[in-house]
């Protein structure tokens, strides 16, 4: 899949629970996740919802306008809205909340990563197949569902997303006389690219150097681990699933760009590691590859006229890709109404009226039908970010989650991917001080 971006365009984890004991025992009749309700929906019952999201006065009011016309569906329901400015500032108050029993926590609120599944273990969460005459969790991929499963119980559904993408400039391809990359391109096409381009003695208007590829290696690490392993970084029981040759073959890939030209010097790489997306060389016009997420479509296409987003090279006929939910919704186990907090969720996630308000604000929607109403009122820049992620829904496969330790990932494949470029470790001995140091953070 391969689409083409245009300059010419108008471009512009928190906390844990405090206590899981006071968890699983102040859940009382939620720690089955089956609610507290359990009087089935009344339409004539007055009924009073808390929603809790984070974000900024913009997609308050926004959603503001999304629960005005549900209240105007359900004129029994009231849904006092409780937003916050950052993630964090929810997850403290849900610690708090279900610390204490859950039942000052809100009927419907977002959590964000893994805390679906991690919220959901402790009891905290509706199970979601109780409610599922309120709610349709049918149109979403088994892989969207991932981080909000436990034990094959559903307790979130998700917002929409983005997707792990190759970018290329083109008119840098053409500069440096290199055929564009095909849909089946592989490592060593990359490899064979981006050193031709880094040694065609490119310049960018401003004299700065071109580059064969900015990379970070945060970016394409869990991608390339999908392709190499069965289930990719991780396993279902939250251990690594790649072994020390595959991270090897990463790191091989990167000597490979290094001595052949296409990266920069070591010096460059690691100190763009955490630069922002419009100040990174790609963005810049000073590299012809590079990966990120799809969202970040608007702000890469300013790198040329021709700058295109494709799925990334593999060798193994498996894409690898990963998709980034932006948010989950769930729902309270111990609200007095799990059915009308439900319906709510299927309000924000289903209704066509909410997607033609929400559009792409929360991530491509995941949701199919969803995706459907949204798209055609998107503009071109989101467009192709919704058409890639439509081609990884089709592609993609189900694939474990990040366990807590995994969280030490990306820093430590930045320290072995520089000790690796410095020359202070060779590929293997990177690789066999990834897995150890990973296998004893998730230990």
């Amino acid at each position: 899949m391969r689409t083409a971006l245009s300059r010419r365009r108008a471009v512009a984890s928190g906390a844990v629970f405090a206590a899981t004991g006071l968890v699983l025992a102040g859940c009382g009749g939620g720690s089955d996740g089956g609610g507290t309700g359990g009087e089935g929906y009344d339409p004539e019952e007055d009924i009073t919802l808390e929603m809790s999201w984070w974000g900024d006065d913009a997609r308050a009011a926004l959603f503001g306008e999304v629960i005005e016309l549900f209240e105007a569906e359900h004129p029994n329901i009231a849904v006092t809205q409780t937003p916050v400015g950052a993630p964090d500032d929810l997850f403290n108050r849900l610690a708090t909340d279900f610390a204490g029993g859950g039942e000052t926590a809100p009927d419907v609120f977002a959590l964000g990563g893994a805390k679906p599944q991690e919220y959901g273990e402790l009891g905290a969460l509706l199970d979601l197949s109780t409610v599922s005459d309120y709610v349709d969790t049918s149109g979403y991929p088994d892989f969207s569902l991932t981080n909000a499963t436990v034990d094959e119980t559903l307790y979130g559904l998700p917002t929409g997303g983005n997707a792990t993408a190759a970018f290329i400039n083109a008119d840098l391809f053409t500069a440096a006389g290199v055929p564009l990359p095909t849909d089946d391109w592989t490592w060593d096409d990359l490899v064979s690219a981006a050193n031709q381009i880094g040694n065609a003695d490119l310049s960018t208007e401003n004299g700065a150097d071109v580059y064969g590829i900015d990379l970070r290696v945060q970016d394409i690490m869990g991608t390339y681990a999908g392709q190499v392993s069965e289930l990719g970084m991780y396993d279902w029981d939250g251990q690594l699933d790649v072994t020390s040759e595959d991270v090897a073959g990463w790191y091989e890939i990167e000597q490979q760009l290094l001595t052949g030209g296409g990266l920069p010097d070591p010096s460059i790489v690691t100190s763009n590691w955490a630069l922002p997306p419009d100040q990174q060389p790609f963005t810049l016009g000073q590299a012809g590859i590079t990966f990120g997420y799809s969202n970040l479509v608007g702000v890469y296409s300013q790198a040329g006229e021709d700058v295109q987003i494709l799925l990334p090279p593999t060798d193994t006929g498996v894409s690898g890709v990963a998709l980034l939910p932006s948010a989950f919704w769930s729902v309270n186990a111990t609200s007095q109404h799990p059915e009308a907090a439900a319906m709510l969720v299927d309000w924000f996630l289903n209704e066509p009226a909410a997607a033609e308000l929400v559009l792409d604000t929360r991530g491509v929607p995941f949701n199919p039908d969803t995706l459907a109403v949204v798209s055609p009122l998107l503009d071109e820049d989101s467009q192709i970010a919704a058409d890639y992620v439509n081609t990884v829904l089709e592609q993609g496969v189900v694939a474990p989650p990040q366990p807590a330790g995994g969280s030490i990932m990306n820093e430590l494949s930045q320290r072995m991917e520089s000790e690796m470029l410095f020359g202070t470790m060779t590929p293997d001995e990177a690789a066999d001080q990834w897995v150890s140091e990973m296998t004893d953070a998730l230990s």
